[in-house]
């Protein structure tokens, strides 16, 4: 089968979740993953199904409210977010949950991540597909310089024993990360890409792939090779568009880039 291609609801901010199931149905995109935070629709499963069912767009993937800007969706313990992100991912037809690394002050969540995730997998039958990130670094001139490590265990976790995991190409330009030997790392581990790109910057610029540095296109072709059959969601960055038409041709572009090297024909939305 055909690797399923998606959009992240994230890609289409500030517009809104709704905005984010229309702009895949009309670009012709496969399936939507879902923000939860983005807005408050996010988080209601029956909108989400109502929105699913009207552009007759599936879920692939739900993303669990890890990210700083989420941090009290859903409350604040970590594993409630999980448990109530699994369930959202069962009501709409999902099998995969992506889920950072814990943050370095959340120490308990930490300390039985990996045990806690493969738990969840078995109890849930989803798969969790842990994504990698980077160390944070803040800018000093041209030079980045390194904050340390935010996460625990690690940002990679190619080296830990999840059995599901998510690679995200515009953190791998952070942290200076060669996407396909990290794809090599985790082999038959690898659930999901977040495809995007970047220059090595220190901002997480999560560029229409292709306008970077990450050979996001060796990597599309090396996922298909090695018997990839996960998904593949376009994760970018369209804040700066001036328009709607402007934020379609980039979808459209990263679509097109997306199934050009996937081996799949393209298709205008």
């Amino acid at each position: 089968m055909a690797i399923t291609v998606g959009l992240s609801t994230v890609s289409i901010y500030p517009e809104s979740t709704a905005a984010g199931f229309a702009y895949a149905a009309q670009v012709g995109y496969d399936a939507v993953e879902v923000m939860v935070g983005m807005d408050g629709v996010a988080q209601q499963t029956a909108a989400l199904k109502q929105l699913s069912d009207h552009h007759e767009m599936p879920v692939c993937a739900v993303h669990a409210p890890c990210l700083l800007w989420t941090q009290r969706v859903w409350g604040t313990e970590p594993w409630g977010k999980l448990h109530r992100s699994a369930a959202l991912a069962h009501a709409l037809g999902a099998p995969t949950v992506v889920v950072h690394p814990p943050f370095r002050w959340q120490k308990e969540y930490a300390a039985r991540f990996e045990e806690g995730i493969a738990g969840l997998e078995e109890s849930t039958g989803l798969h969790f597909a842990v994504e990698n990130m980077y160390p944070w670094r803040a800018t000093a001139g041209k030079r980045g310089v390194t904050a340390g490590g935010m996460y625990l265990p690690h940002w990679d976790p190619s080296s830990g024993s999840f059995a599901h995991t998510t690679i995200d190409i515009s953190h791998a330009a952070i942290a200076g990360d060669d996407v396909i030997e990290m794809a090599q790392r985790m082999g038959s581990r690898l659930q999901h890409v977040h495809l995007t790109d970047g220059t090595g910057s220190a901002k997480d610029e999560h560029l229409v792939p292709g306008r970077g540095t990450m050979g996001a296109d060796k990597f599309l072709q090396h996922i298909v090779e090695t018997g990839f059959d996960g998904a593949v969601v376009l994760e970018i960055n369209t804040r700066r568009c001036s328009s709607k038409e402007e934020r379609v041709a980039d979808l459209r572009e990263s679509l097109e880039f997306a199934r050009t090297h996937l081996g799949q024909t393209t298709t205008q939305g």
